[in-house]
């Protein structure tokens, strides 16, 4: 630097207040010191104790053994060059930078002596007009010779060096280990914060320069002037910057102590240390700068300065700012920076309507945000105020939602009321749309239909009706809809009215188009029809009758007489009866046969194929006491006399026989008179009189008394089944313990006197035995003789035997004659006394 140009710079220096204090340090023989040797040969004016005692702790040099007697200015330039950086306080305010060459003899002659020309501010951004420390690399500033004066002027904004950030990027390009340039971030945004130090090691301290610039360009511009650095230390581990250049030649000779704390980066040999654990957000952080790339980042810094608060101390604090300002700058986000993004945006107060712009940014630059993302960039943009933007994306939203529930996606939300005017507008445009162009199917088409119903939107009814019933028509074309479309059709069904009303009108069309669809009110979705929604509708109401009687079996008289009243006729037809009944036996029940017999007038029962039908329920089999308590209700409506000639004869037979059969039980005053009543074979075949005989004569003959003798002989004429059922239940009585009354006793006596050979089977007669027996040893005597006197006046014999026992079992014992069995008969241990085998004497 001529004198003309320092004073210049000296001038500038001062008008702006902001200046480098210059020392030149070096072994001379003029200097400070007053003698010869290393010494600041000159320093500018107001030079601090304590900045000479700082740059001459950092302009020690050692050259490379295989340089150190360089001599020749070809040799010397091949001297590694130490550009020093060293900040004293977090923002790097104050702070030296110094650039140490090796010029090898010095005045005596001995070689090992350097120059350190060295720049000191106090105000270190302002006096370098915003130059970072690195950037002094080759800068034509840095002087090399002695000054033959001892003071040298202050100096301000010095050139800057070869070093560009287009220049560095060129030379990442060509380099065959740039890869680990993310990695030599970290390792240093690492020593920044957590101490220790990173060494680069590669073959010349201009391609170490280069790899310096990369780093100072992708820091935080706070972090890239606090960062101490120096091109070149022979012994790295001698020095605590943050940053320390060497060359192959290096001595790297760390202690076991001090391994952790230097991390190394050998470009040169391609040894790299593996990489170390970093918090997610800064390893996001560094792949974000990156991938910017040092040609592109220093813009992407200023930019930056609008997204920070003025806080960020961590290197986790600057990745939204500097994805924030990228996003401004149109740089692609990854889907991950993205959503990080996102966010970030709400709690980011300080950036006031540019949140809005960020958020644009995002929403129009990133397509995949999911609905979470857009609901954060759209809450965004409302608090901003940017209402277009936020309506914008809400309608992405409102459209997201919709095909996500249409297709039953798993990340589908339930709808939830819109309650604003224009959203609830905005949102039904999109509905509608997506109903003409986005369906595929009937179950897509009722989601959007359930969708629109929870969200509360207000279509107009024509487009309402036009899509319902296009709903309707294609689930009647659906053959086997699926558990989940039937359960949403059923919702939406019973939720939205013009869903039915489509419904039917599907229906109808089905009905009058195509034959054979009778039973379409019995598949879904025709079944969720209810009378209401038919009104008016005749043609629907009778399939949808007919459909009931098919579902509900217990009403299909019910559904007779009402199709009946719709088509004003009084007479039902063969085919309507066949289609209403389709079980094989094709009868009437009796409670059915009832309600139609009361419901229809009493000409109708003339008719031949009613009459057929009646006819059928009327001698349908009876099966228990209810059935036959409902048979006797039908004939006691038949017997009236209006109805009963308008019956076919043989159903009059059946009625007339049926109701005098129940008649007589109920005035029954003895019991042979009514066994023999029921013994009529004419009417053997009948149901009415079957079940009388099966269900009401046992019990009604016991409880009427019987002449003993003509009961007696009566029994064996009973039938083999009403003898069954007679003989057990007398069976019942004689073994009750109880006191058997007159009536009881008349019948135990008539069984007690059958007499041998009187036709009955085998088993029957094993009972009248077993009466004998129980009766003769376990009834009482009192009780036995009561027994005695009923069956003397037809049983002498038997009477005789009962006397016989019964004076046996009252005096002292002696040997008796058992009572004659009839038959010979096979033991029976269960019913005879212990004592005795029943049998002829």
């Amino acid at each position: 630097m001529n004198d003309r140009t320092s004073a210049d710079a000296a001038g500038a220096a001062a008008r702006s207040g902001a200046h480098f204090q210059q020392l030149y340090y070096t072994s001379c023989e003029h200097g400070l010191s007053g003698f010869s040797g290393f010494q600041f040969n000159a320093v500018s004016e107001g030079v601090s104790a304590g900045t000479r005692q700082a740059v001459e702790a950092l302009a020690g040099y050692e050259p490379p053994r295989s340089l150190v007697e360089s001599d020749t200015p070809e040799q010397l330039d091949r001297c590694p060059i130490n550009l020093c950086y060293r900040p004293y306080d977090q923002g790097g305010r104050t702070a030296t930078v110094l650039c140490v060459r090796y010029v090898g003899r010095d005045s005596a002659r001995r070689f090992g002596n350097y120059f350190a020309h060295a720049l000191h501010g106090e105000d270190f951004p302002a006096a370098g007009r915003g130059l970072l420390g690195i950037e002094l690399w080759n800068s034509p500033v840095w002087r090399g010779q002695v000054s033959p004066s001892t003071e040298i002027p202050v100096l301000a904004a010095p050139p800057r060096g070869s070093l560009t950030a287009r220049g560095v990027q060129e030379f990442l390009s060509a380099h065959p280990h740039a890869a680990q340039l993310p990695q030599l971030l970290a390792a240093v945004l690492a020593a920044l914060t957590e101490h220790g130090s990173v060494v680069v090691t590669d073959h010349t301290t201009e391609r170490i320069a280069h790899w310096f610039a990369a780093v100072c360009y992708l820091l935080p511009p706070p972090f890239a002037r606090r960062l101490s650095f120096a091109t070149y230390v022979l012994r790295p581990a001698r020095s605590r910057l943050h940053l320390i250049g060497t060359v192959p030649e290096a001595q790297l000779d760390f202690g076991a102590d001090e391994e952790e704390a230097y991390t190394v980066f050998d470009f040169a040999r391609g040894r790299f240390p593996q990489p170390a654990a970093a918090p997610e957000t800064v390893r996001a952080l560094v792949d974000l700068l990156t991938r910017i790339g040092v040609g592109s980042v220093r813009p992407v810094w200023t930019w930056a300065a609008e997204f920070t608060h003025g806080a960020e101390e961590r290197p986790e604090d600057w990745y939204e700012p500097v994805a924030a300002a990228a996003a401004s700058g149109g740089i692609a986000l990854t889907g991950a920076e993205a959503r990080v993004l996102t966010h970030w945006l709400p709690g980011a107060d300080h950036l006031g309507s540019r949140r809005a712009q960020v958020a644009a940014e995002l929403y129009r630059g990133h397509r995949q945000l999911d609905d979470a993302h857009l609901a954060v960039l759209s809450g965004v943009a409302s608090a901003a105020g940017d209402t277009a933007l936020h309506q914008e994306i809400e309608g992405r939203l409102y459209e997201s939602r919709m095909r996500a529930h249409m297709s039953a996606a798993e990340d589908a939300v339930a709808p939830t009321p819109i309650t604003d005017r224009d959203a609830r507008r905005q949102a039904t445009a999109l509905w509608e749309r997506l109903l003409v162009t986005g369906t595929t199917g009937p179950r897509q088409r009722a989601r959007l239909l359930l969708w629109a119903l929870g969200a509360d939107l207000a279509p107009a009814p024509e487009v309402l009706d036009r899509e319902t019933l296009a709903l309707a028509r294609a689930l009647l074309a659906t053959s086997t809809p699926g558990a989940e479309l039937r359960r949403e059709v059923e919702w939406l069904a019973g939720e939205l009215p013009p869903v039915r009303a489509a419904l039917a009108t599907a229906v109808e069309e089905a009905l009058e188009s195509r034959a054979g669809q009778e039973q379409l009110f019995t598949q879904f979705p025709a079944a969720l029809l209810t009378e209401r929604d038919l009104t008016g509708r005749p043609l629907l109401l009778e399939h949808y009758w007919r459909a009931r009687a098919e579902r509900q079996p217990e009403r299909t008289a019910e559904m007779l007489l009402r199709i009946l009243h719709l088509r004003g006729q009084a007479v039902p037809d063969a085919e309507l009866l066949r289609e209403l009944w389709r079980h094989p036996s094709r009868t009437w029940t009796h409670l059915e046969a009832i309600e139609i017999v009361r419901a229809l007038p009493v000409e109708v029962l003339r008719d031949e194929e009613v009459g057929q039908w009646l006819d059928r329920a009327a001698n349908q089999p009876i099966d228990g006491e209810e059935q036959l308590d409902l048979c006797l209700r039908l004939y006691g409506l038949l017997s009236s006399p209006d109805r009963l000639a308008g019956l076919r004869l043989d159903t009059r037979q059946r009625v007339s026989t049926t109701l005098a059969l129940e008649r007589g039980l109920r005035e029954a005053r003895e019991a042979t008179e009514l066994a023999r009543v029921f013994t009529v074979q004419d009417a053997g075949l009948w149901a009415g009189p079957q079940a009388l005989k099966r269900y009401r004569l046992i019990p009604v003959l016991l409880q009427v008394p019987a002449d003993v003798g003509r009961l007696r002989d009566a029994i064996p004429d009973f039938g083999h089944a009403l003898l069954e059922r007679y003989l057990a239940q007398v069976w019942q009585l004689v073994r009750t313990g109880e006191r058997i009354d007159e009536v009881r006793l008349s019948h135990i006596a008539a069984v007690a006197a059958v007499r041998s050979g009187a036709g009955m089977a085998q088993a029957h007669y094993e009972v009248v035995n077993a009466v004998r027996q129980h009766t003769a040893y376990r009834w009482p005597l009192a009780e036995l003789e009561r027994l005695e006197r009923a069956v003397r006046p037809c049983h002498t014999e038997l009477a005789d035997r009962y006397r016989e026992i019964a004076e046996n079992r009252r005096g002292p014992r002696r040997a008796a004659r058992l009572l004659p069995a009839l038959w010979p008969v096979r033991r029976r241990r269960e019913e005879e006394p212990e004592s005795t085998t029943p049998g002829e004497e």
